[in-house]
């Protein structure tokens, strides 16, 4: 594919993060001035223990960014990863130890309050180095940008400058969306309180915007005038936003629908200042298997280390590309599908033409962290056998065990050999460890499946250890089209030898999963099965 092929294709491609490139080809027509990169923005709130829904962003952005670099011709961007850390903690999460450290700091900023897990300087940069050592993981290039840094070293002060000298003009913006109450009290600049250093929701005087001057009344009555500059205060949540914008000059930053209205608010408080608000996609939120929105106060979606314990970093990836403007429920449930999913597309993709290359997940996931090199890579084995394997081995199930039936199956059976495979084996234990395994229930066979299975039995001992799995297939195929066993379809066939041998109602390609377990072994799990019936 030649680099002309690639940009004529993508400009008229409809993967979405082609669609969303298109805007910033639109914004800069020419490319922007002096060659600047274009400068994407992902933005956290280390409130919280990390999530999928924060990581998502980075990656979602991260592929919009490449689509863009494709677009057009490998234009410079940069991409910064930006903390709100100077915000005020609010509420106490639910999955935090020592959770007392963070109830006797409400109201601080995040980079000010002890760390409860006793490893860093503070809440936030425990919360940021958990965010950073996943996104290092993945290899993704970023910039990291903490707002605490940002704001204690001066880097913000001309951007805090500009604010309070378009006080007013954000006032006439924000006033009017607020409760009656609430406009009494709202300012668009939040001091520290000297003496509580808690971030205060009070109003603001301004008295001199170049010195970064105001006056407010602080917690315990008294009037204090102290600088905005050197980390005394921050700025309200939608100002904030509008000034990062601002001051670091950001092209485009996506968010979730939650944000809709702060994306307007900002978007009107960015002109004000003489910025330019920048390009983005709003997309829908995860729900959790009860279909509520993951909350990372209370911790009810997956973490990014739960989704690596019972998945891989390719399927996380593959599944939150899909459909970003689509709810999505996020929970262990949906893992073994993406691990599928995404070996499936990976196959594919190097002999698609170019148009389905781009609108192949795989292609732009393989650019998101790297080369665009693996195209067309394939595993031996689904990730569903594997889990169907360890099933039938047990809660105690080793490593060891599944490659010693993966001979069986595939050429020099081992970690170091198969390495993709490995993770997945890894996987496949955890998930059987902690969730197939408790729920695993044989029934015995009903009369007519009992005689199917002893023909099966023989059919098995005809065939031989040695058996194609496609052998086998044929032969339970047969089976189940016989009538004199009595199934109305052969996926009832099916589903018996699931629920009496695998003690699941669904499974797998049985001649594959014969092959791959064995034919003596599963002769032993016909003969557990009929000595039931």
């Amino acid at each position: 594919m030649t680099e002309q092929a690639l940009i004529e294709a993508a400009r008229v491609s409809k993967a979405w993060p082609f669609q969303e490139a298109q805007k910033l080809l639109k914004r800069y027509p020419n490319g922007k001035p002096d060659n600047a990169p274009v400068l994407f923005e992902t933005g956290y709130g280390p409130s919280g223990l990390p999530h999928i829904g924060t990581f998502q962003e980075v990656l979602r952005t991260t592929l919009v960014r490449r689509a863009y670099e494709a677009l057009t011709g490998g234009a410079p961007t940069r991409l910064v990863a930006f903390s709100d850390d100077m915000d005020g903690l609010r509420k106490v999460p639910d999955n935090i130890p020592n959770a007392e450290v963070l109830a006797a700091n409400l109201g601080k900023p995040l980079s000010r309050i002890p760390d409860p897990f006793g490893t860093h300087e503070s809440f936030a940069h425990h919360n940021n180095a958990m965010l950073r050592d996943f996104l290092d993981r993945f290899g993704f290039d970023y910039e990291f940008v903490s707002a605490s840094d940002r704001y204690n070293s001066g880097a913000f002060d001309a951007a805090l400058t500009r604010v309070l000298e378009c006080n007013q003009g954000i006032l006439d913006i924000m006033l009017p969306t607020l409760r009656e109450e609430r406009r009494k009290t709202y300012s668009p600049v939040l001091p520290v309180s000297p003496t509580s250093g808690v971030v205060l929701q009070v109003p603001v005087e301004v008295l001199d915007a170049a010195t970064g001057m105001i006056r407010f009344t602080d917690e315990d009555g008294s009037v204090v005038e102290q600088t905005v500059f050197g980390g005394k205060a921050k700025l309200q949540w939608k100002v904030d936003w509008a000034m990062r914008w601002y001051a670091l000059g950001v092209d485009y930053e996506m968010c979730g629908k939650d944000l809709t209205d702060s994306v307007t608010q900002s978007g009107k408080i960015v002109q004000v200042l003489g910025g330019r608000k920048p390009e983005g996609l709003i997309y829908e939120l995860f729900l959790d298997e009860n279909g509520e929105k993951i909350s990372k106060s209370k911790g009810n979606g997956l973490t990014i280390e739960q989704w690596l314990t019972y998945g891989t970093e390719e399927s996380l990836g593959f599944y939150l590309f899909r459909e970003p403007k689509s709810a999505k429920q996020l929970h262990v449930g949906v893992i073994p599908k993406a691990v599928d999913e995404y070996w499936q597309f990976r196959g594919n993709l190097a002999d698609q033409a170019i148009d389905k290359q781009l609108g192949n997940p795989v292609w732009h996931l393989l650019r998101a962290s790297g080369t665009g090199a693996g195209a067309g890579d394939t595993v031996p084995v689904t990730f569903s056998l594997l889990l169907n394997l360890v099933g039938v081995l047990g809660a105690d199930a080793t490593a060891e065990q599944v490659w010693s039936y993966l001979g069986n199956y595939i050429e020099d059976a081992r970690p170091e050999a198969h390495p993709e495979l490995g993770e997945m084996v890894r996987a496949a234990l955890a998930t059987n460890r902690d969730f197939i395994a408790p729920t695993l229930k044989r029934r015995a066979p009903s009369a007519n499946e009992a005689e199917a299975l002893k023909v099966l039995d023989a059919e098995l001992e005809k065939a031989g250890a040695g058996a194609s799995a496609e052998t086998l297939q044929n032969a339970v195929y047969e089976i189940g089209k016989n009538e004199a066993y009595g199934f109305e379809t052969l996926r009832d066939w099916f589903k018996a030898l699931y629920e009496t041998l695998l003690g699941s109602p669904q499974g797998p390609r049985m001649g594959s999963f014969i092959a791959l377990y064995g034919v003596p072994e599963t002769r032993k799990l016909i003969a557990e099965a009929l000595s039931a019936a």
